[in-house]
């Protein structure tokens, strides 16, 4: 495995765990893509491209070849204007008006290890000998334009990720209009898509469609990843199912507007592009000036879609990642938000706390409320001070008292936001994104405070350091309850208000660097209405998002399972909430609740104060038996069973990284008359080895539970859930 090139042919072979991609620099000058699938034992390769002359339709690149056309090439790094008509990874307007740019090989290295990307998130390694990167130079000859292709390659991962870099080494202003992280032109079309999409409380829902000549296309012009799509998708080849059949995915290591697209040309190539959203982005790039694309991380899987998510969750808990939290189990936890809302005092927190301690909890988390005036959505953003109303002995105390009980105290923030009707708005009105001359719309009563400014940064960090400071706080929930709107800077010229959305996210990443450094001890968890910003950026600073607002065990199978399609169980957070369920207002059984949320970061979000006795001996044994399994949830290797997108019954299952120990959850939505009986064959268990079933002490080989399986009982009622715990004998 490692990177290897072939100066006789011009080919880059890159080696991953058990797959090949394979550049070729056509006539010396023209990067193509060649390969990418399963791996190639040589380090040679002996197939170059089969160019052939299409038509005048498609014109001829290089004078003294009329096979080489830009139209018809599968290209690495296509940019615009030179005969390649489909979408193009790199746009740039030049000084003289046009944008037409030509880029053409110069040089490359190969170093071991990985280099950081400056002022954005990335994956890393710990260690040089973990990956390998090459790096390809190509030039526009007449602006002086470069554009620097980065490729990593991880040993033990099948994982290639890519980045560009673009550098203004001439003499004029140039201006970026389109810059994706990575190209890749597949050699036919015979694949379907899959996407994660939804809306504020459904997110990340899995929806497939077969590639069709033209565009197919994913995005979010929010100023952030978004509800509405994740910036990931994937290619399945047509026999690929679940557990087999070649898949490649796409993710991006961004938290702002984003664009992933497949686009289907004349002769059935397929072009795969991701990276920053084009609409509404510029960059203006100054002689000696370079633009740092985010990541993207490709995985090719040749065991279907479970391999695919199994490699991603790999490389994002450990290499993407950090801190204290990346490799310690996480706490259970309980959150006052659906249980008091805005209506509370330090009396009514502490019962919720104590009554938590009683039960076996570990953490409470005072939500939003607690500083300014904020008694509703409508005041106090970015006044983070706390109400001596609710909190009369402050903040310090309250914490205090908390951490005597026995619990961790955290706390909810929404830095990036501001209320006009707060201290720090009639302070600084300049200090929210706007446009002079328009009215400002207003989203849950807030304002987004522009982080593209450095003073705005510096304030957010001070102020919240100030109360991490103040208080025994080990947890953060990070919230973000808005898109961006009116989009614009009021210390940014005219040629540079487009660089806004964009700037904003490198302000972001800058404040939580300063804030996560600042206090490592404190575990941070994002949030953006739930899962609003659920991406592998946010990642990188906190280990661990709120998947979503709604807390319906039942909806949140589905937004578990397609959450789990890149993002692995100890990134997501998972609470049992009050029946009715505040967002839907179903029933279900409080067994079936605690099922879904133990297959994630484990919590409760409702009034301990008010159960019933037995509701309480429901939840010791619930929090009792997560504790036993808490690190095969939060770091074992993770398996769907049954789609809740195609059946009444969902199923999913953690095994140990040593097959010693797994941990399974079956879910019967609705109840059917006189149904068949069901047997749930399991998978990712070493066949060989015998297991012990907590449920009925029965033993059982591993190849009878994977090839015959479990025996389902029959259920009675909606909403009913098993738990199937297993143990080597």
């Amino acid at each position: 495995m490692g990177i290897y090139y072939d100066d006789s042919r011009k080919v880059f072979h890159l080696q991953s765990e058990k797959s090949s991609y394979i550049i070729e620099m056509i006539k010396g000058v023209i990067p193509a893509h060649v390969y990418w699938g399963p791996q190639l034992a040589g380090r040679e390769f002996q197939h170059p491209l089969n160019l052939v002359e299409r038509c005048s339709f498609s014109p001829t690149y290089l004078q003294e070849d009329k096979n080489i056309s830009l139209d018809t090439l599968p290209s690495e790094f296509p940019s615009y204007g030179n005969g390649d008509f489909r979408e193009p990874a790199l746009e740039v307007h030049l000084v003289d008006g046009t944008t037409v740019t030509d880029f053409r090989y110069k040089s490359y290295t190969i170093n071991k290890g990985k280099p950081a990307l400056k002022g954005l998130p990335a994956t890393y390694v710990e260690s040089d000998e973990e990956a390998e990167t090459l790096e390809i130079v190509l030039q526009d000859d007449k602006t002086g334009l470069i554009a620097a292709l980065s490729y990593t390659v991880f040993n033990d991962q099948d994982v290639i990720t890519r980045s560009v870099r673009i550098e203004n080494l001439g003499k004029d202003n140039l201006v970026l209009k389109r810059v994706l992280s990575a190209n890749v032109d597949f050699h036919d079309s015979d694949y379907e898509m899959l996407q994660l999409s939804g809306t504020w409380t459904r997110e990340r829902h899995i929806h497939k469609r077969p590639l069709v000549p033209g565009i197919q296309r994913i995005d979010s012009k929010r100023g952030s990843s978004s509800h509405q799509q994740n910036p990931f998708m994937a290619l399945l080849a047509k026999d690929a199912t679940e557990d087999h059949g070649e898949v490649y995915g796409f993710s991006l290591v961004y938290s702002g507007s984003f664009l992933a697209q497949a686009e289907v040309d004349q002769y059935g190539i397929s072009r795969v592009g991701i990276g920053i959203q084009p609409f509404n982005f510029q960059w203006l790039l100054e002689p000696g000036e370079s633009f740092q694309a985010p990541e993207a991380v490709l995985v090719r899987s040749s065991e279907g879609l479970g391999g695919l998510s199994r490699t991603y969750h790999r490389l994002y808990r450990t290499r993407l990642c950090r801190g204290e939290f990346r490799d310690s189990k996480r706490p259970i936890l309980i959150n006052n938000w659906e249980a008091t809302y805005f209506n509370f005092n330090a009396d009514k927190i502490k019962e919720i706390a104590k009554a938590g301690k009683e039960l076996g909890l570990e953490l409470f988390v005072l939500d939003d409320g607690w500083f300014g005036k904020r008694d509703n959505d409508d005041s106090s953003l970015g006044d983070w001070v706390e109400d001596r109303r609710k909190l009369p002995e402050g903040l310090g105390k309250l914490g205090e008292d908390i951490t005597a009980m026995g619990m961790e105290f955290g706390l909810w923030f929404e830095p990036e936001m501001v209320s006009p009707e707060s201290d720090l708005y009639r302070e600084h009105p300049d200090w929210c994104l706007h446009v002079p001359g328009h009215k400002s719309s207003l989203a849950r009563q807030q304002l987004v405070l522009d982080l593209s400014r450095k003073d705005v940064c510096d304030y957010i960090v001070e102020s919240v350091s100030s109360v991490l400071s103040s208080a025994p706080i080990t947890y953060v929930k990070w919230d973000m309850n808005r898109n961006m709107t009116e989009i614009g800077s009021a210390l940014l010229p005219a040629e540079r208000q487009r660089e806004t959305a964009h700037r904003y996210i490198l302000g972001l990443y800058d404040v939580l660097e300063r804030i996560v450094s600042r206090f490592p001890h404190i575990l941070f968890e994002s949030c953006s209405g739930g899962g609003g910003r659920f991406d592998p950026g946010m990642l990188y600073y906190m280990p661990q998002t709120w998947t979503s607002d709604d807390t319906d065990a039942v909806e949140r199978l589905k937004i578990q399972y397609g959450t789990s399609m890149v993002y692995p169980a100890s990134s997501m957070g998972a609470h049992v909430s009050a029946v009715p369920n505040h967002q839907v207002h179903r029933i279900t059984p409080l067994e079936t609740r605690g099922h879904v949320a133990m297959s994630g970061n484990f919590g409760y979000e409702l009034d301990l104060t008010k159960l019933t006795e037995a509701e309480r001996e429901d939840i010791r044994k619930q929090v009792s038996e997560y504790k036993e399994l808490r690190m095969l949830i939060q770091y074992g290797d993770f398996y769907r069973l049954l789609s809740p997108f195609e059946g009444n019954e969902t199923a999913w299952m953690f095994v140990s990284a040593d097959k010693k120990e797994a941990f399974a959850t079956y879910f019967q939505v609705l109840a059917g008359p006189n149904p068949p009986l069901r047997r749930l064959r399991l998978k990712g268990l070493d066949p060989a080895k015998s297991y012990k079933l907590e449920l009925n002490g029965g033993v059982y080989r591993g190849d009878e539970l994977m090839h015959f399986g479990l025996t389902l009982p029959q259920l009675e009622g909606d909403f009913r859930s098993l738990l199937f715990v297993l143990r080597e004998v």
